[in-house]
């Protein structure tokens, strides 16, 4: 903003959107370097007269449009800056830029890896869990049937040996005296 004052006279005049978009871009240029902005700075840099209409410009014109995130000290006369949204990069910043996108790339590649191997390991373990469960329900099976073999084949032999007195007598028992506890 301080860069328009001084070269207003070979500038075009600027609506009152187009100032506030000018401070809100002087607001984000500063806070991009200095995770500490001083009121009188910026006042200065804004061109505002006092301190409440600092913190209005920063809280609703700033804060509210997701420009910046912080604190206002009003204490140390300061605003803190916890976040501030990414604007062009300048030549000398490229570098940087790749570098971490190049870590970012990276990282992604890894996670989607381990990734893929988790999706792997579970499916691996899903189908010996399906086969397991599979050799459970034959072997259950298999006892089922040997089961209702054994009880037929016992039935037969109740029928060979019924004739041959093979009967509990229950009379015996229902006469019998239960015993007291």
């Amino acid at each position: 903003m301080s860069d328009y004052k001084s070269n207003a006279g070979r500038l075009p005049t600027l609506v009152s959107d187009q100032v506030r978009k000018l401070k809100q871009l002087t607001v984000l240029t500063l806070a991009e370097v200095n995770k500490v902005l001083p009121y009188d700075q910026l006042m200065h840099q804004l061109d505002v007269s006092n301190v409440r209409e600092l913190e209005d410009f920063l809280i609703n014109e700033c804060m509210y449009a997701g420009i910046v995130r912080g604190k206002l000290d009003q204490l140390r006369r300061c605003f803190e800056v916890q976040f501030a949204a990414g604007r062009d990069l300048k030549p000398e910043q490229l570098n940087n830029m790749i570098y971490t996108l190049e870590n970012w790339l990276g990282t992604s590649n890894n996670l989607l890896h381990t990734i893929q191997e988790k999706i792997k390991w579970a499916d691996a373990t899903s189908e010996a869990n399906k086969k397991h469960k599979k050799e459970i329900e034959d072997k259950v099976e298999d006892a089922k049937k040997s089961f209702k073999a054994s009880l037929d084949l016992r039935g037969h032999e109740e029928i060979i040996y019924s004739e041959a007195g093979g009967k509990m007598d229950f009379e015996v028992d229902r006469i019998r005296p239960k015993r007291r506890r």
